[in-house]
């Protein structure tokens, strides 16, 4: 089933092959394999932006990694056109988060402002430190680094798309 799909979400992404049986090696973006195996099938994006949805036959975590094996795929030669490839699920799929937790897809892009209103930059990336999320957030003058934490982050309003932060001392220091 070949379709083109603007509206999905990226979960995760093919970055190679494992061993000759035709197991892909998948990096989950949320941080958490249950984004991806808790899937029955999954849609594949590949480079050239057409996709193909497969059923998943089984899926496992390896070092911080996922190896998943696709119903009918059962050899090397058969999986390696999809290393590359996104794994995307449409916005219904995604669960509902409790108040206050947003899925990472609909904070990037949004604008940071200071709670003083200085206008810092646009959230490009999200790095998952273990204790906390650290947000990306570029400028014109660089880039901060700005804890995900209660204190700092202090109100996101998604259709306005901005985000409000109690900067730190020193943390808007470049």
């Amino acid at each position: 089933m070949m379709q083109q799909n603007n509206e999905l979400i990226v979960i995760g992404k093919v970055l190679g092959t494992h061993g000759i049986r035709g197991q892909l090696r998948v990096m989950p973006y949320s941080g958490d394999a249950a984004s991806i195996t808790s899937h029955r099938a999954l849609l594949f994006r590949s480079p050239d932006g057409t996709c193909e949805t497969y059923e998943i036959a089984g899926a496992a975590e390896h070092r911080k990694r996922i190896l998943l094996t696709l119903k009918g795929l059962d050899g090397i030669n058969r999986v390696l056109p999809l290393v590359g490839s996104e794994l995307c699920i449409s916005r219904e799929q995604l669960p509902r988060l409790p108040e206050g937790e947003y899925y990472w897809c609909d904070l990037l892009g949004l604008s940071v402002v200071s709670d003083q209103g200085e206008h810092l930059g646009e959230l490009v990336d999200i790095m998952p430190t273990g204790s906390n999320d650290v947000y990306v957030v570029k400028s014109e003058r660089g880039e901060y680094l700005i804890p995900a934490t209660e204190d700092v982050v202090r109100e996101i309003d998604l259709e306005q798309r901005t985000m409000v932060v109690t900067p730190l001392d020193g943390l808007l220091d470049l």
